[in-house]
């Protein structure tokens, strides 16, 4: 079983409050299950009996859980909460015991439409859904020299957290074949989602991946614009919590002149909107819109503040259920060029 893997995360998170403030799900649920700890204890349970491996409750509870690392990244020892999260997930995959709805999910997912090229030049960007949906794929058009295009398909991010890992490294493998089919020497992708996806699952996966991966604010590091003045920035989970703390969105706020405000009670906390499920939208809609309307909660000034994310599926989030002034970096900078 996968989850024999994450035996420490089993044994120690069972025991351990310390992070409960952090969990999304249990802050917006308000349910024990929803936290770690809950989390690791009913595994354990499991283990013990494994004819409760499956048991509904368990499965529904491991379905839900935001992802965003930031329990695992603010733990003392860092016991791995997240992998035990998707172990779990996969061994019930395996076991074919994924519910009808995951299931379909997956199905679509697998199914999803080809990827295309368009454009030239040795960079190549990445222009999925979401970043074409927030604005910001428009905007880096705005920023950025030359460059090609992929458009319209799946990364198999969303199919290896459901725990569909053998789908998952299939859509990869297409997606990265395509990816080489452009010659480009640079990768730009402003869905962190798909920045974690190339630099940490394709590897994970035995798929080697061409060129350099960068996120589109570290490849927009040289663009000078007017002064961004006050801004709030969200944190995304990829990026911080998955990638040591990448800092070129921050990095090129300030650069250009962005005065940035702390947002929320604490700066460990997830405010992505479950940007490290990837596709909770689809699984429990009804939570994204808990999480968001959490953030909504608070802001300073929700009326006026500037938001700034670095992920794409956050701001999409954030604007279908709350009236928040949410931009992602690319835009603010075409903004004030």
């Amino acid at each position: 079983m996968n989850i024999e893997k994450f035996s420490d995360a089993i044994k120690y998170c069972r025991f351990c409050f310390m992070c409960r403030h952090l969990s999304g799900i249990g802050n917006v649920t308000f349910t024990e299950a929803d936290t770690p700890r809950v989390r690791a204890s009913m595994v354990y349970g499991a283990t013990l009996r494994p004819e409760t491996l499956t048991n509904e409750d368990l499965i529904r509870t491991m379905y839900r859980s935001d992802l965003s690392g930031a329990c695992r990244r603010n733990c003392v020892h860092h016991f791995d909460e997240v992998g035990l999260t998707l172990a779990y997930r996969a061994d019930i995959v395996n076991l074919g015991a994924a519910p009808e709805a995951i299931k379909a999910i997956a199905a679509e997912l697998e199914n999803w439409k080809d990827w295309t090229v368009s454009g030239s030049g040795k960079v190549v960007y990445v222009a999925d859904q979401y970043s074409i949906d927030s604005g910001a794929a428009a905007a880096f058009g705005k920023l950025a020299g030359e460059f090609q295009t992929i458009q319209g398909g799946s990364c198999g991010k969303g199919l290896y957290v459901l725990g569909f890992h053998e789908s998952a490294k299939k859509v990869a493998e297409k997606f990265v074949n395509v990816l080489s089919s452009t010659e480009a020497e640079t990768i730009v992708v402003s869905n962190p989602a798909i920045y974690d996806m190339l630099v940490n699952t394709c590897p994970e996966l035995g798929i080697t991946v061409p060129g350099k991966v960068m996120h589109s604010t570290e490849f927009l590091a040289e663009v000078k614009c007017k002064p961004l003045g006050d801004i709030y920035y969200l944190e995304s989970d990829f990026l911080r919590n998955y990638n040591d703390d990448y800092a070129a969105p921050k990095a090129l706020l300030k650069a250009n002149g962005a005065n940035l405000h702390a947002f929320g009670t604490n700066d460990e906390e997830s405010y992505s909107c479950a940007e490290g499920a990837v596709v909770l939208d689809k699984i429990e809609p009804a939570l994204v819109e808990k999480l968001a309307n959490y953030i909504a909660a608070r802001a300073d000034h929700p009326e006026s503040d500037i938001i700034a994310v670095a992920s794409p599926y956050t701001k999409v989030q954030l604007k279908k259920y709350t009236t928040l002034n949410v931009k992602t970096v690319e835009e603010l900078l075409a903004e004030q060029l």
